[in-house]
């Protein structure tokens, strides 16, 4: 009986200091939670890691549309040299491809806007046009890169990769027909997933 009595008392220290234990847990969580979103909203966070990766693509992507848009960068204002971007691996290499877009008035029309397709090195897949955001990409594939569905006056017309490149306008290819597949990946989606705007 003396056992059993020290046994239940042992229990019921036991139980007693893990109850501590958790609100201690709950405290320091809290502490950390409150400290790192003052830190995120003061700026002095440390995301070195995210943005370190996000930093190497976003000067990649840089350089690259200061080459490609030489010829335009005289023309264009201030709020023209810039840019929304989104990283995703379209040929299953494991290494993504960038998909780069505009939205404002010298890169859009009526007909919607233009945007590349970038390899991981910068270089360029394809540049296109008249292009609805966000961008879908498919499951299924060509050459083996995925297809995409590209939005261009207010239907979405199938994008296959043919002899290294997709089509430039999607107004001119395959309109899609039926339900847009559930198993597709939205990119380029610049008012939904509120990407960060970026200036070249």
């Amino acid at each position: 009986m003396i056992m059993k009595n020290k046994i239940l008392i042992l229990v019921a220290i036991l139980a007693l200091s893990s109850c501590q234990n958790k609100d201690n847990s709950k405290n320091i969580v809290k502490t950390i939670v409150q400290d790192t979103l003052s830190k995120t909203l003061g700026g002095t966070a440390d995301l070195s890691e995210v943005s370190e990766k996000n930093n190497k693509q976003v000067e990649l992507i840089k350089k690259q549309l200061l080459v490609l848009l030489k010829k335009d960068l005289p023309a264009m204002t201030k709020e023209d040299r810039s840019f929304y971007y989104e990283a995703f691996d379209l040929n299953n290499d494991k290494k993504d491809e960038y998909f780069v877009g505009f939205s404002n008035s010298y890169f859009c029309g009526s007909g919607g806007c233009s945007g590349y397709i970038l390899n991981n090195d910068g270089s360029v897949i394809n540049r296109f046009s008249v292009t609805d955001f966000p961008i879908l990409v498919t499951t299924d594939s060509s050459e083996k890169f995925y297809n995409l569905l590209m939005k261009s006056g207010g239907a979405f017309h199938l994008m296959k990769m043919k002899n290294g490149k997709y089509p430039s306008n999607p107004s001119v290819q395959e309109k899609w027909k039926g339900e847009v597949p559930k198993e597709t990946t939205s990119v380029l989606d610049i008012q939904g997933k509120q990407l960060e705007k970026y200036s070249f």
